[in-house]
């Protein structure tokens, strides 16, 4: 199967109205972001699959996904990396915690869950390190504790200033190799 038709069979298994909040629903299929609660959005369908391109997740990975919100892009990348994986969502926001949870729990995908994020820590250091990094809000700089996160081999993609960023670490102690796609706004990553 082709990059692009695993994709389809993610987006096409994991409709985007289970994780929107009731008032949003109606909007599900148009391509923007909509608003989940406390200045936090559901990126646009065509976003996400931007960042899950440059990604390139793989079955049996472990991925973080940083800034989880809804839930959505935590279990599209369950999809990705199936039964043999595991991907962990982290979120600061208490109520979209358990608002992420909830729609997860209806997805039948036992390799995701969803844990708050640390105060003042980005990512979850103590448990990397990890194949892919995907964060779904922008950092002012190349947030370096996320590239320490990443095993030898790994791919971070995250928007800085305005610009989606793919980061691949070649190696344990040289500096990753970093290239710039295309702008993209997002909500702003808290401690990046």
């Amino acid at each position: 199967m082709t990059p692009a038709a695993v994709l389809d069979e993610a987006f096409e298994a994991t409709p985007r109205v289970a994780f929107l909040t009731e008032d949003q629903r109606q909007f599900a299929d148009q391509d923007r972001a909509l608003p989940i609660g406390w200045r936090q959005t559901n990126s646009q369908p065509t976003t996400v699959r931007a960042m899950l391109e440059l990604l390139d997740v793989q079955p049996g990975q472990c991925v973080l996904d940083v800034g989880c919100g809804s839930g959505w892009t935590t279990a599209l990348l369950a999809r990705l990396v199936g039964p043999s994986g595991e991907v962990i969502g982290v979120e600061l926001v208490p109520e979209l915690v358990e608002f992420g949870r909830a729609n997860l729990a209806t997805q039948n995908l036992p390799q995701a869950h969803i844990a708050p994020a640390i105060p003042q820590v980005l990512g979850l250091p103590d448990r990397g390190p990890f194949d892919r990094i995907l964060v779904s809000a922008q950092a002012s700089t190349l947030p370096r504790t996320l590239v320490e996160q990443l095993r030898v081999g790994g791919v971070l993609v995250v928007p800085i200033k305005g610009w989606m960023h793919e980061v691949r670490r070649t190696d344990a102690e040289g500096p990753p190799k970093v290239t710039r796609h295309g702008g993209y706004s997002f909500v702003p990553l808290v401690g990046g």
